[in-house]
């Protein structure tokens, strides 16, 4: 799994927060880290809504994500180097002052680079990630991952002959191995749905030859 950096240019308005959103999760999805879209989501609204807030409507923006190792890294540039994010206690009663608060409570880390033309308001999720090009891991995916191993040595099918009993086993087994690799289309960033029609499409066609 490649996961090349990306960054997106974006307005400071409200109205840009639900796109960067999307966004998000659109990206999170073919990089197959589903298991971080919500924390990720919070980070980009709270931090782009940080310079919304405390440097100004309209101010031009962007939003960089890459990886840092097995973390997840997002940024968020604007031009205004004396505005800088704090974090305070907010209690409950406080209308303002969670943002990072949200953030410091769902990153693993987080910070501030200050450079000549702009401000850099980062932080890093975990991603449950071992190696920086792997995927999430699961128990149906580790499965799957040793199923497509033997397959790709040898074929095989069921013998003739099999009892009644052998072969509901066979099946059930069949319908788990089935269920093993969805989570593995899903764990590398496939469309699952697009995947189950694919294989519908070459089932079909291989039968009416």
């Amino acid at each position: 799994m490649t996961r090349k950096p990306w960054d997106l240019a974006f307005t400071a308005e409200p109205a840009e927060v639900a796109a960067l959103r999307r966004v998000m999760q659109l990206h999170l999805g073919i990089w197959g880290l589903h298991s971080v879209t919500d924390e990720a989501q919070l980070c980009v609204s709270e931090l782009a809504s940080n310079v919304i807030t405390h440097v100004g409507p309209g101010t031009p923006a962007m939003l960089a994500v890459s990886m840092n190792g097995v973390h997840l890294r997002i940024e968020v540039h604007d031009p205004d180097t004396r505005a800088l994010p704090t974090l305070l206690d907010a209690n409950v009663d406080s209308e303002g002052g969670r943002g990072m608060a949200l953030v410091d409570a769902v990153a693993a880390r987080w910070g501030v680079q200050l450079r000549l033309d702009r401000k850099v308001t980062w932080c890093e999720l975990e991603t449950g990630l071992t190696a920086p090009n792997g995927h999430v891991e699961g128990p149906g995916v580790r499965r799957a991952e040793a199923l497509l191993e033997f397959y790709a040595a040898a074929k095989s099918s069921l013998r003739p002959g099999v009892s009644r009993l052998g072969m509901a086993v066979a099946e059930d087994s069949v319908i788990t191995a089935i269920a093993d690799f969805l989570h593995w289309l899903r764990a590398h960033g496939c469309d699952v749905d697009e995947a189950l029609d694919r294989a519908q499409t070459r089932y079909d066609a291989e039968l009416s030859s």
